[in-house]
């Protein structure tokens, strides 16, 4: 596929989104967040066994275009509710891409760019990056990346930087929760959480993520209990599996090892 704003690449199971903007720091607008969502639906269709999320250029990404923005503030509310919807369709679509997803963070991660982040399964981040969420010192509120920013930093966390509109370094990201990791060599570290996924099973991966949202919105009761039976159940019968265990009492590299 070809973008204007981005670059898709895949090689065996690891698949490469590259935010492709440097002149404009990498902000994103209407054009950004459709492509975004072409190429999230496009991989979805045959899940690789990671996703990786970069940018090009000294910076994650500032934010939301100024052109974007501008334009926004002439038109009507019904017709803002449509240009949010793609921004919140693009933030539940990586939040909820089969497989598992790999953030790396340089340089600034302002707005909307923080619903990105927390929207990966796993999020790396070099010294140099600085986060803000800025939006309140515009008059706005981040409202479509919040579920996912304050799931990552919790509430209360999220009250402070939401409202304070302060920027905050990458040690204070780590703490937050919002990235896993901050690595000295981003490129190094990310080749090396690149090759763990990949050593595991790529269906048991995609079963596990799938688990998880199941269990962050339900009670722990008995049908959460039968449920989670039943997915180790499945999960032990099924191909990947029955290989995986095979592999581990026969003493050898499973077979989608040597798949990627």
């Amino acid at each position: 596929m070809e973008f204007q704003y981005l670059t898709l690449s895949r090689q065996g199971g690891v698949a490469r989104l590259t935010l492709n903007r440097p002149d404009k720091h990498n902000a994103f607008g209407d054009t950004m967040i459709q492509e975004l969502n072409q190429a999230l639906a496009h991989l979805a269709k045959e899940p690789p066994t990671v996703l990786v999320l970069a940018a090009n250029g000294k910076h994650f990404s500032a934010g939301a275009d100024l052109a974007w923005m501008k334009s926004q503030v002439n038109l009507d509310e019904q017709s803002n509710i449509r240009d949010a919807r793609e921004l919140a369709r693009l933030m539940h679509s990586l939040d909820r891409f089969p497989s598992p997803t790999l953030a790396l963070v340089d340089g600034a991660a302002f707005g909307g760019a923080l619903g990105l982040i927390a929207c990966c399964d796993i999020a790396l981040a070099s010294p140099r990056a600085r986060f803000c969420l800025s939006e309140v010192k515009l008059g706005l509120i981040p409202a479509v990346i919040s579920p996912f920013v304050a799931r990552a930093m919790g509430q209360r966390q999220a009250r402070r930087f939401m409202l304070s509109a302060e920027q905050f370094d990458a040690d204070t990201a780590f703490r937050l929760g919002l990235v896993h990791q901050v690595c000295d060599d981003l490129s190094a570290e990310g080749e090396t959480m690149i090759a763990t996924l990949t050593g595991n099973g790529p269906k048991a991966m995609q079963a596990c993520k799938a688990l998880l949202h199941t269990i962050e919105q339900h009670p722990f009761d008995e049908a959460l209990a039968q449920l989670t039976a039943e997915a180790i159940a499945r999960i032990r019968v099924s191909d990947e599996g029955q290989e995986g265990l095979g592999a581990f009492f026969d003493k050898r590299p499973p077979s989608w090892q040597g798949e990627n």
